[in-house]
């Protein structure tokens, strides 16, 4: 059953596609860079038919949601948690991959309540992230669109220029056993058309301005608090974006249960490449962490 629709929110408004019953407990599922919502419906598919409600939105700066910034991982993080608060009544389960699991990490820090459980995939807690760098210098190499995102004007022009021939790159170079079908391309490539700037100016946020990155750094280090939503994360072996070495140790970042798994074979979109296995481990983790299994647990 699909009920796609539209959250109008005190940040803005967001659209999402929608698959199972209304009333089913919900999954809500976060999509990073350069992806949209449709790469997750084989997986929320299997989701539904294991009686869950999958909800997919567009995030903030992808069309048709709301293209306004801010973009930085605070704001982020809060547009999930209200969504959370639209969607359900119960604490829900969430799903982020890349930039979906970047503002996990912050949603689920900052309103702990409002999930109950939390899978995230592709890109570790970014405190790890930031210690491993220094240690991983081919990730440095791997980075190099974070860092050409933050000129001016240029980078979208080179996004846009021969038929998006950029994002294809980036797409085989970080899923290399993996080709994007031609019609999910045509979406996805009509999603990033109607939404630039705003996807690159994700990577802009981090850095700038420029001159309070090293106090807004010292400031999150020294502001952290360990997360206490149970979180599996979820990398593919063969990912060509980030190594999985960058994980590291960010066991030591989560109070709650916490648990760390790598596929064989896979790149860095594990849903839209092995849907079948990442709907299969949401399923249970969810079912570890439901409101039935917690009430049986006390």
């Amino acid at each position: 059953m699909s009920d796609d629709g539209v959250l109008d929110l005190d940040s803005g408004r967001f659209h999402y596609l929608s698959r199972g019953d209304a009333d089913a407990p919900v999954v809500l599922c976060l999509h990073g860079f350069p992806d949209h919502p449709h790469s997750f419906v084989p997986m929320m598919e299997r989701l539904a038919a294991a009686g869950l409600r999958a909800v997919a939105p567009w995030m903030r700066g992808y069309a048709p949601s709301v293209l306004e910034g801010p973009y930085d991982v605070e704001r982020l993080g809060g547009d999930l948690v209200e969504m959370a608060e639209a969607l359900s009544t119960e604490p829900v389960c969430i799903v982020g991959h890349d930039w979906g699991a970047v503002a996990t990490y912050s949603a689920i820090a900052a309103g702990p309540a409002r999930f109950r459980c939390a899978v995230t995939m592709a890109v570790p807690h970014p405190l790890a992230f930031a210690r491993n760098l220094g240690r991983n210098p081919a990730q440095l190499r791997r980075s190099w669109y974070m860092l050409f995102f933050q000129l001016p004007f240029i980078p979208e022009r080179v996004v846009c220029a021969n038929d998006y021939a950029l994002i294809d790159k980036l797409w085989r170079d970080w899923s290399p056993g993996y080709e994007l079908p031609a019609d999910e391309r045509r979406r996805l490539i009509g999603c990033l058309a109607t939404s630039m700037p705003a996807p690159i100016n994700y990577y802009r946020a981090l850095a700038r301005p420029l001159h309070q990155l090293p106090d807004r750094s010292r400031r999150v280090q020294a502001g952290h608090r360990r997360i206490a939503v149970p979180t599996l994360y979820l990398h593919g072996a063969d990912d060509g974006c980030i190594g999985s070495a960058l994980g590291a140790g960010q066991e030591r970042f989560f109070e709650a249960p916490f648990e760390a798994e790598t596929y064989r074979g896979v790149g860095h979109f594990l849903p839209s490449e092995c849907p079948d296995d990442i709907a299969e481990r949401i399923v249970a983790w969810q079912a570890r962490f439901s409101l039935e299994s917690t009430v049986a647990g006390r």
